[in-house]
Order: structure tokens, then C-alpha cells, then sequence
């Protein structure tokens, strides 16, 4: 890196757009060569929380969302309470089959296949949010979470956003089920093998999302 070239600075920013969920900013600043530029983004946080982070340099460790690789087996096994965070790496034999889910996702305004996920609530963690968000669009218990496999802080889109992602492995035990859905959801979750996923990788007409196509391609060793 060569330490000589200024980086830019952010000098204004303005909140274009507000919901619950995402806010979208408007970012002034000066390029290496001080001329104005403008920048949108579009964050988890409100106005003060987004300041903080990027300007302040806050809440440097928040993650907004998780991404649970779920691993299945046919073996019958000792049920775990499902709110059990154990460090446990799933064995080879765990590895049967991937859990993914194939969604109905209003930007694409078309279904794709992606991973279990969800955003974290205020006080939660993310194991806590890996457990409920895999019981809601899966049925499924997340019954051993492999935490020195886990990314706990990742960026997926930082050309438009500053959302950060962690990504929690472990297995799963339990049927599948659409009882626990929210009513936006329109999700049907699926354990698939490692033939099924190489067949999936290979499809041209359908739509897969970039942080599952990777973590897939892994799990079929393909």
C-alpha cells in the first residue's frame, strides 16, 4: 500500500431514506484529489449509529446479519437443547447433506437458492441468531455450532453497503418445516447432498446467491 496517496474523507451525510430495516445515505467526500464526490449507501444502521461507525470509529465488532451452514446426517442421535452453543466441529459423517433454502426475494423479484440467515436482533449474538433463524426458515435445530469455524465478521457488498455478515457452521438435527415462518417469508428449505449440490452448481437458469455458491462448492469438493 503505498501510504503517500491521501485517502479520501467524508464531509457530509445525509439520510435520503428510512425504514426498520435499512436506511440509505448519502455520503459527500473529497477523492485523493480533493474534488467532491457523492456516494450512496445503503446501511442497517440509523443516521447517529452509521456516524459513529464509519466516522467515530464505534461499534467496530457489531454484525448485522448471520449466514448458518447447517449439516445434517441420517444417523439417529442424542437430541441437544436447541439453545446449545457447544464448540463442536461436525465430523466428517455429519456432513450427509447441506441444508439450503430456496427463496422468493422481491429485488430479483424471482426465487433463489441461498442459505439459512437473518439479521441480529438488539442484545442477541450471533449464535443466538444462528439457533432462531435456522428453527424459523427451516423447522430445524441448531444443536452444535463449530465456533472456531465461524467467521464472526465479514463484509458481502461494500460498493453499496456497510452491512457485515457472520457466517456460524454446525449441525442439525430435527424434520423440516415451513410452521415457522414469517408471513413475508415465502421460503422452501431443503437438505441437499453433495451430488444434489454439484447438479445445482452446474444449472445456468437459476439464481444462486455468491456467499452460498462458495461455501457449496466447498461442501461438494468441486
Amino acid at each position: 500500500m503505498d501510504n503517500n496517496i491521501k485517502a479520501p474523507k467524508i464531509n457530509n451525510i445525509i439520510n435520503v431514506y428510512s425504514s426498520k430495516f435499512l436506511n440509505v445515505f448519502e455520503v459527500g467526500f473529497k477523492d485523493k484529489k480533493n474534488n467532491d464526490k457523492k456516494w450512496i449507501v445503503a446501511s442497517r444502521l440509523d443516521k447517529e449509529k452509521y456516524i459513529d461507525k464509519v466516522i467515530n470509529k464505534m461499534g467496530k465488532d457489531r454484525v448485522d446479519a448471520v449466514i448458518i451452514v447447517g449439516y445434517k446426517n441420517d444417523d439417529k442421535r442424542p437430541s441437544q437443547p436447541a439453545n446449545q452453543v457447544a464448540n463442536i466441529s461436525p465430523e466428517p459423517q455429519d456432513q450427509d447433506t447441506i441444508v439450503v433454502i430456496r427463496e422468493f426475494r422481491i429485488p430479483i423479484n424471482d426465487y433463489i437458492y441461498s442459505l439459512p440467515a437473518g439479521l441480529v436482533d438488539p442484545g442477541d449474538d450471533i449464535y443466538e441468531t444462528a439457533i432462531r433463524e435456522m428453527k424459523e426458515e427451516t423447522g430445524l435445530d441448531l444443536i452444535a455450532i463449530d465456533k472456531d469455524k465461524t467467521c464472526k465478521k465479514a463484509y458481502a457488498s461494500v460498493g453499496m453497503s456497510d452491512e457485515s455478515l457472520a457466517i456460524v457452521y454446525g449441525r442439525v438435527e430435527g424434520s423440516l418445516s415451513r410452521d415457522f415462518m414469517e408471513d413475508t417469508e415465502l421460503i422452501e428449505p431443503m437438505c441437499m447432498t453433495k451430488e444434489e449440490v454439484k447438479d445445482l452448481l452446474t444449472k445456468k437458469d437459476v439464481n444462486i446467491d455468491i456467499k452460498a455458491w462458495l461455501i457449496l462448492k466447498e461442501f461438494a469438493g468441486s
